[in-house]
């Protein structure tokens, strides 16, 4: 069933971008990221108190917090960064390159959590970055 979420989750980020792009028309990128923050924040609150799931909130350990705070750092920055490159670039360009995150992520996923590659998971990982780099070239 994660292949499903994936591959929603991939769907979503395409059509986030092209309304990013036709968003951020006019607006300052700080503040259409703000705006879009706002939405998810309302978002991701909304299905925890629909599915009944606050209580939980109070078993979540400290690490577990740092950890997740230090994401929400992480995904603040990506968007303000991500949002920026959009007000000044071709979404088709700037989509591919930001996809050289999944390239980060299994570099860092390897390093801090241990994970190790296939042969095929490396050729993958270095067909998404030779990928990227190609679309930057105009």
């Amino acid at each position: 069933m994660w292949k499903f979420y994936a591959i929603l989750s991939a769907l979503f980020a395409a059509m986030t971008a092209i309304f990013a792009k036709m968003g951020v028309q006019g607006v300052r990128s700080e503040v259409a990221t703000a705006i879009r923050t706002s939405v998810v924040l309302l978002l991701a609150w909304g299905v925890v108190l629909c599915g009944r799931h606050l209580g939980e909130v109070r078993e979540i350990s400290h690490r577990t917090w740092l950890c997740l705070l230090l994401s929400g750092i992480g995904v603040g920055l990506s968007w303000l960064f991500y949002f920026k490159a959009l007000e000044e670039g071709d979404v088709s360009r700037v989509a591919p390159l930001d996809k050289l995150s999944v390239v980060f992520t299994v570099i860092l996923a390897g390093l801090f959590l241990g994970e190790t590659l296939t042969w095929k998971e490396i050729v993958g990982v270095l067909l998404i970055a030779g990928g990227s780099i190609v679309m930057l070239i105009k």
